[in-house]
């Protein structure tokens, strides 16, 4: 049972919750307009997973992975602190020497960047400064990498090693800090016109002249999935006594949305020891799948000494890798400084509407029944109240992300034709609203960022149930949003309107029901530690602070 009595589904059937998810994202990813922003969002929290999953302290040598998915300056801004009045590496998470104008938003964080007061773990720390030198010294223009290149040229395989010995590995998605692989960012959709790189003095994206030319169309159907090499005995598991078994030079690792009971093996103690020696690994996912990791016992351990506070896995990693370059910094400080600023609180929400009608009056009044409930907004008066409060020197700045601008301007409308109960000022701003969603628009996707990074900045926060926008917002800013829950009808308001979600990291919407070790389908939140089920999608996983 998941938490509030919701049935979890042990098998992903048409009828079940889950399935009826599946469904619709079936249908969402045949539409030709599928939402570059959630590409975007995915993408986020897709090669957060990857530096979580490729750099751990295994015996298994360096590794390289590539992700792919389809999908002003600002430096005198009043974000930018006074010198000496922050830590600019955030207790040891960035490393210094990068040349501070090529990036002016790695060093200079807005000032609510620490409002979690949540510190990096020494050992975390370590392991990202040698996963710098694992990229410095195995990815590209290196010898290593270029021995590596010319492997997987050859599509030579090997024998499946008896002990560890170097390797290189390639994929597209989650793990380099447990595995020591290289982390390479397949860099379609200009993302590094988004992104500032990573690490100092090498790269994350995957350099032009990979042989396999062919990755980015890989899907649940690739022959080279490991899904379905292992459906096809082309490898398997169960020959530990078995004579040494030849292993392909490459996998693909395919965790989307539409990933198969095959598929999601990758998560068990048994595949994680033969994926360890396939030379190159690339793999695809549109979920944060970060609590399935906790399924291999072997990683456990490991995690615990990243993570001693197990719900902040994105929020230190996604503020390791994420820097907004120049030009999306800009577009933040600029809109930050005219709108947010001198306000004495802000309030963030995200608005994603999933039914048939954009403009929907019913969410409408979900989101000021939660705002107003919860004390995020205040009140407002009828007119008709004999008395009027004083005015407040009391001001709240709203920030409404969505591709309609409807709700925002009701929202003006609301708290200019009415007095607030208690007296404050309220403004309500939108950076932005493009109507329709589109498909790998570079401006589009950069305003997607600029808005996503700035409802990190918010002291208070209110997501849409399911929509990984409002995850990554949340894990940067460190904050645990309130939920607008998904009605089950679209014309009635649900009651309670919202809940306040158990963590700042996002929901895992795909998890695999499945125990390894007793190869039968098993409520998982039950057999993993830190982890409980999503209070927006109640078979869906997520990172908790257990103690």
């Amino acid at each position: 049972m998941a938490a509030g009595g919701a049935e979890v589904p042990a098998r992903e059937h048409p009828s079940s919750l889950a399935g009826r998810w599946l469904d619709a994202k079936r249908q969402e990813a045949n539409r030709p307009w599928r939402w570059a922003v959630n590409v975007l969002a995915a993408f986020v929290m897709t090669v957060t997973l990857m530096v979580i999953l490729y750099g751990s302290a295994r015996t298994s040598a360096p590794s390289i992975w590539i992700s792919s998915l389809r999908g002003g300056s600002g430096g005198d801004s009043v974000l930018r602190r006074q010198e000496g009045s922050f830590d600019k590496l955030l207790g040891g998470l960035l490393a210094d020497g990068f040349d501070e104008r090529s990036c002016h938003s790695r060093y200079h964080p807005p000032c609510t960047v620490a409002a979690s007061g949540r510190k990096p773990s020494p050992y975390l720390v370590s392991k990202l400064r040698r996963q710098e030198a694992l990229q410095r010294r195995c990815g590209p223009g290196t010898v290593a990498y270029s021995t590596a290149l010319e492997q997987l040229r050859s599509r030579s395989g090997g024998v499946r090693p008896r002990e560890p010995d170097p390797r290189h590995r390639l994929s597209i998605h989650v793990r380099a800090l447990l595995t020591d692989r290289v982390l390479l960012v397949d860099p379609s959709n200009e993302m590094g016109d988004l992104f500032c790189e990573p690490f100092l003095n090498t790269t994350w994206l995957l350099p032009p002249g990979f042989p396999l030319t062919s990755f980015n169309n890989f899907s649940v159907d690739t022959a080279e999935s490991y899904g379905n090499m292992l459906k096809n005995k082309v490898v398997r598991t169960d020959d530990g006594d078995a004579p040494a078994t030849q292993l392909p030079v490459y996998a693909y690792i395919h965790l989307n949305f539409d990933a198969t009971k095959d598929d999601k093996l990758f998560y068990c103690d048994a595949d994680q020891r033969l994926l360890r020696d396939i030379p190159w690994l690339m793999m695809r996912t549109d979920n944060y799948i970060v609590p399935g990791l906790l399924l291999d016992r072997g990683f456990q351990e490991e995690f615990a000494r990243l993570f001693p506070e197990p719900d902040t896995v994105f929020h230190h990693l996604g503020r390791y890798l994420f820097h907004p370059t120049n030009n999306v910094w800009g577009l933040i400080t600029r809109y930050y400084d005219a709108y947010l600023a001198t306000a004495q609180h802000r309030v963030g929400i995200q608005v994603r509407v999933f039914g048939e009608q954009p403009n929907s009056p019913a969410l409408l009044e979900q989101i000021t029944k939660c705002t107003q409930k919860h004390g995020m907004l205040p009140e407002l008066l009828s007119g008709t109240e004999p008395l009027i409060p004083r005015p407040s020197r009391k001001s709240k700045a709203v920030l409404v992300t969505s591709l309609k601008s409807w709700y925002s301007e009701k929202l003006k409308s609301m708290y200019w034709e009415h007095a607030a109960a208690t007296g404050e000022s309220v403004s309500v701003h939108q950076p932005s609203h493009e109507e329709f969603q589109h498909f790998g628009g570079k401006s589009h996707d950069t305003k997607a960022w600029a808005e996503i990074y700035l409802l990190s900045l918010t002291d208070t926060l209110v997501t849409t149930a399911w929509s990984t926008f409002g995850y990554v917002a949340q894990g940067l800013g460190g904050l645990r949003p309130w939920v607008l829950y998904k009605p089950e009808n679209d014309s009635v308001v649900p009651d309670p309107p919202c809940g306040q979600d158990v963590s700042m990291d996002p929901c895992f919407h795909a998890p695999p029901f499945y125990d390894c070790r007793l190869k039968r389908g098993v409520d998982t939140s039950k057999i993993m530690p830190h982890v409980k089920h999503c209070i927006d999608m109640r078979w869906g996983l997520k990172l908790v602070q257990t103690s």
